[in-house]
């Protein structure tokens, strides 16, 4: 029977996507690996590759579709042997049965027939799951051979994209293993995808302006996701909220020290890396703020990653600076600019903006003196910086100065860090920022 190519789940957020544009068309022969379409996430445009080899028999999904729920099938694979009539005949047969009919056939055949009388009738059997409740991701085909060798997938590795079982790997594999029960833990539904923000209807709304000329803008994916995150954080995420202003002026002065220094090398570093570089210090300096929320625990990181969020048309990343205490300024603002245009161009990889236990968030470049950041989840704190600016302030001797300010807020959420600790926490960036020397030491 031919094998459905179904829209795939490029990143642990993923519910649907736009199919940009097919690489392959009809007739065309693939193999594993071989790239097929263009698929829009939530967050950036991804190449899908192949997982099965044949030839694609049937395009379902046409360029440009937009809200293509994950594991809806996109394509039909023809294998050695079959033919585009094949698809037709497959599609008949199964419409030719009502849905209940369908079920009470396919309740009917497990017990008698089993695995393999499943196989032999060339239906693939159902995904298995692993003892976790996770499930283990296979191809339709692989599926197929498994149960005809009475393989627990459960046990075998996965070469394809993300782990995902292919037809090589079961074929590799021995026998030796019938396929195991699925656990208790397994038969629990998977959470409903988190809805987006509450309020009134869009039709409701819209009788409030009906008189009113307006343009209807539709949600991309990436507005869908924000806007469902983010009113998920402020419902779920106990924030409070720390304020320190810090002065700029020796920071100021090292930093044009050092980029009259680097200019040779075509560096110039910017107070945003300072920023990250005082961050991912201040949390080994803090450890136990090192930490993110994960349901009925803490995970406390040993490395200092540190989200930076980046604003894109329609939308924002927030790209993770992995280790970023052992890595120098330069490295880290060379780090950062690639991250950034890669970001703007949606071009990142789901790893390159996952992860992480802190994050920063700068609106001073737009002039804004200061402002309360939304904690992005699991994250344990967010830091908003405002712009520096010249302020009269009351120095050492007691006498009245002008230095330049920089205000921020460190938006923590209390089931990770409490008052003092977060507290703590800001001083180690702030004392930093204000000794840039010590964060070369």
């Amino acid at each position: 029977m031919p094998t459905e190519i179904l829209m795939p789940a490029l990143s642990p957020t993923m519910e649907e996507g736009t199919l940009a544009k097919w690489l392959v068309k009809e007739g065309d022969t693939v193999a594993s690996g071989d790239l097929l379409a263009e698929i829009e996430t939530d967050k950036a445009t991804m190449e899908f590759e192949a997982v099965d080899e044949g030839v694609i028999g049937k395009i379902l999904v046409g360029e440009g579709t937009e809200g293509v729920k994950v594991n809806t099938p996109i394509a039909v694979i023809l294998e050695e042997g079959e033919s585009v009539d094949d698809i037709g005949q497959a599609s008949d047969e199964g419409e030719a049965k009502p849905e209940a009919e369908k079920a009470d056939s396919a309740a009917a055949a497990a017990p008698s027939g089993g695995p393999e009388k499943a196989a032999t009738g060339q239906v693939a059997p159902p995904a298995p799951i692993d003892d976790s409740g996770e499930r283990v991701f296979a191809s339709p085909l692989a599926r197929r051979i498994a149960a005809e060798k009475g393989l627990d997938l459960t046990q075998v590795k996965g070469s394809g994209p993300r782990g995902r079982i292919v037809k090589a790997d079961v074929e590799a594999a021995k026998a030796d293993t019938a396929p195991a029960e699925r656990p208790e833990s397994a038969a629990k539904e998977a959470p409903a995808p988190t809805a987006l923000a509450s309020g009134p209807d869009a039709e409701t709304v819209a009788k409030i302006y009906a008189d009113r000329d307006y343009e209807e803008v539709k949600l991309d994916g990436m507005r869908k996701t924000i806007a469902a995150r983010l009113t998920e954080a402020k419902q779920s995420i106990p924030h409070f909220y720390l304020r320190r202003d810090i002065r700029l002026d020796a920071l100021l002065k090292f930093r044009s020290e050092l980029n009259s220094k680097l200019e040779a090398r075509g560096v110039k570093l910017s107070v945003n890396d300072f920023i990250i570089k005082a961050c991912a210090m201040a949390l080994q300096s803090v450890p136990d703020a090192n930490a993110v929320w994960a349901g009925d625990r803490l995970l406390k990181l040993k490395p200092s990653d540190v989200a930076v969020a980046v604003a894109i048309e329609g939308g924002l990343f927030t790209p993770v600076l992995r280790d970023a205490d052992m890595k120098s300024l330069s490295a880290l603002s060379s780090e950062m600019k690639d991250l950034a245009n890669r970001a703007r161009d949606r071009k990142l990889a789901p790893h390159e903006y996952q992860g992480g236990s802190f994050a920063i968030s700068n609106l001073g470049m737009f002039g804004i003196d200061n402002f309360d950041a939304v904690i992005n989840p699991p994250h344990g704190a967010i830091l908003a910086i405002g712009a520096g600016v010249k302020k009269p302030v009351v120095g050492e001797d007691g006498e009245l100065t002008v230095a330049t300010v920089m205000s921020v807020t460190l938006s923590v959420d209390h089931r990770v860090i409490d008052g003092a600790l977060g507290a703590q926490l800001l001083e180690a960036i702030v004392d930093n920022l204000e000794n840039p020397l010590t964060m070369l030491a």
